[in-house]
């Protein structure tokens, strides 16, 4: 009979052990897992540290017991794996206080992630959040009622905890070295987290590092001094390759455990899936770390089946991803914008501001998405959106779009469900086809929110199309204003030479651009409007509050 040993019991490693049960229903199979727990909702931890989920058993999804009753599987709690002999195919772990051999015929790694604690001073008073353990005694902090408590890093897990910590009533600071929360968004989308979170009253501190932890306080790089009597890291996770290595198992570039299609790895008998594996990107197919449970549970089926002599699909990932941050909702596929200049690939930007549903229909909310697209084959590179409703939708569609190769013009062609509640007859994902199918076929060019000062420079005028009540409220420094029913009647006060058309959110603009070069003018259109320029970095100092109505 033939043994299969599985290291770490939560995501990848337990759909692996399930997997394989249910190919073959007489094989051992033996989970060593570290923490107290197996098959919890690692997901669900910060919103049981702010009591929206207020029973443990609520992220306990399975116990040993319920495992071996079900599945036959054998479940060994507190067992720490120590090394792996790859010569007699052994383990040996500390388990109930001694060390114990374990031999396997495969062995599947599946250790997941340590939180990043940099050697700074005071990082002992730190918390961090993982597991199970990790969790209880963060909830354990709180029942003590601290003053304050500083998060140090700015990205998923960072805001759910500022968000779960203010449910709970603490004077909640964010520290982040990177001069926006939330590193997967370009800092024109931030911007609208970083919003919200001082609407919420999170402290934020951009832009500044972690100096040291004190008895009360953090110190920042800057010398500013944080509030802290309680304080968490969560600037990151690296993979838990300690056994890989101590084994001889090839290491990849990115620090994680190296594997092929099929999550084997160096060794023929030893697979990797789940935090602690290196992916393949589904853009350029190189290595990369993507620490999400959905690719995890996926490539723990895959190794399943690769054993069993299924065949398998070979998964590369897109890094799709979704947060939630007090009253917006924040979701990200593929690359950002800084990833495709660093890679020095082409790409062309859109950004829409769109509502929810049909805008004459009842609490409508407005959302802001941004599109990348590779001005030659049209492929689509990333998605990012922001807003209070229908995001989650819109990102999930065209990440599948991504996967399915469907060209950016081509999301005009999705026949997607619509219904006056629920969405509009052209909906934001089809108006990102719409627009991208104007400006790649040269129909309407367009200028990005950064481009704005260089445009200037070159001699373009900035012609401001909405009515005069908006331009009131805020315009570009410099803008001309015609309201764009006004154009034809106007047409001897128009610029002479070059102009760069702003409405509020871009479709005006495009509607005055195309009537201006129909009228011989040279004019392009700004991708966004003053909605996106407004909100970039440098024009927001990031304390105007996300705007709901949205004039088209």
């Amino acid at each position: 009979m033939k043994r299969y040993v599985v290291v770490g019991g939560v995501a990848g490693g337990m759909s692996a052990a399930a997997r394989l049960r249910r190919l073959d229903a007489t094989s051992e199979i033996v989970i060593l897992e570290k923490s107290g727990y197996v098959s919890y909702a690692n997901c669900g931890l910060p919103y049981y540290v702010g009591g929206v989920i207020q029973n443990e058993e609520s992220l306990l999804l399975q116990t040993p017991d319920s495992l071996y009753k079900r599945f036959r599987l054998d479940v060994r709690t507190e067992a720490e794996v120590v090394s792996i002999n790859r010569e007699t195919k052994t383990i040996t772990y500390s388990h109930l206080g001694g060390l114990h051999d374990l031999a396997y015929d495969k062995l599947i790694l599946s250790p997941g992630a340590a939180p990043i604690r940099p050697n700074i001073p005071g990082i002992d008073r730190s918390l961090s959040l993982r597991n199970i353990e990790d969790v209880m005694a963060m909830d354990r902090a709180v029942a003590h009622h601290p003053k304050s408590v500083a998060i140090i890093g700015g990205g998923f897990i960072g805001v759910e905890l500022a968000e779960n910590l203010r449910h709970r009533g603490l004077a909640t600071s964010i520290v982040e070295a990177q001069c926006q929360v939330l590193a997967p968004l370009d800092p024109e989308m931030a911007t609208f987290v970083a919003a919200e979170l001082r609407k919420h009253e999170i402290d934020l501190h951009l832009g500044d590092a972690l100096a040291s932890i004190d008895e009360k306080t953090v110190t920042l790089a800057s010398g500013i001094v944080v509030p802290a009597e309680m304080v968490i890291m969560a600037i990151g996770v690296r993979p838990e390759t300690g056994l890989a290595r101590s084994a001889g198992l090839v290491i990849g570039e990115r620090g994680g455990i190296a594997v092929n299609e099929f999550n084997l790895t160096s060794d023929a008998d030893i697979y990797a899936i789940g935090d602690a594996a290196e992916k393949r990107d589904a853009l350029d197919g190189s290595a990369t770390l993507v620490p999400l449970a959905n690719i995890a549970n996926r490539h723990g089926r895959i190794v399943a089946d690769h054993i069993n002599g299924k065949v398998t699909r070979s998964v590369a990932t897109q890094g799709t991803a979704i947060v939630k941050v007090f009253e917006l909702t924040v979701a990200t596929s593929g690359w950002n914008e800084k990833r495709l200049v660093a890679a020095n690939r082409p790409y062309l930007a859109i950004h829409n501001h769109p509502a929810s549903h049909a805008g004459y229909y009842p609490g409508a909310q407005g959302m802001s998405l941004k599109l990348l697209v590779e001005p030659q084959s049209y492929e689509i590179l990333g998605v990012q959106g922001v807003g209070r409703e229908g995001v989650d939708k819109r990102i999930d569609v065209i990440a599948t779009a991504m996967r399915g190769g469907i060209t950016a013009p081509e999301l005009a062609d999705l026949e997607l469900a619509y219904a006056p509640p629920f969405g509009s007859a052209k909906d934001p994902v089809n108006m990102l086809g719409y627009i991208a199918e104007n400006v790649l076929s040269g129909l309407t060019p367009t200028a990005q929110w950064s481009e704005v000062l260089e445009r200037v420079a070159e001699g373009y005028t900035i012609l401001d199309v909405r009515s005069v009540g908006e331009v009131n409220r805020g315009t570009l420094p410099g803008a001309v204003n015609i309201p764009i029913d006004e154009i034809r009647e106007r047409k001897s006060e128009l610029p002479i030479g070059k102009i760069l058309v702003t409405c509020q959110v871009g479709q005006r603009g495009h509607a005055a651009t195309r009537l201006l070069r129909e009228m011989g003018f040279d004019a392009i259109n700004l991708d966004g409007g003053y909605m996106t320029w407004s909100n970039s970095p440098a024009n927001n100092p990031v304390n105007n509050p996300v705007k709901e109505e949205v004039k088209r």
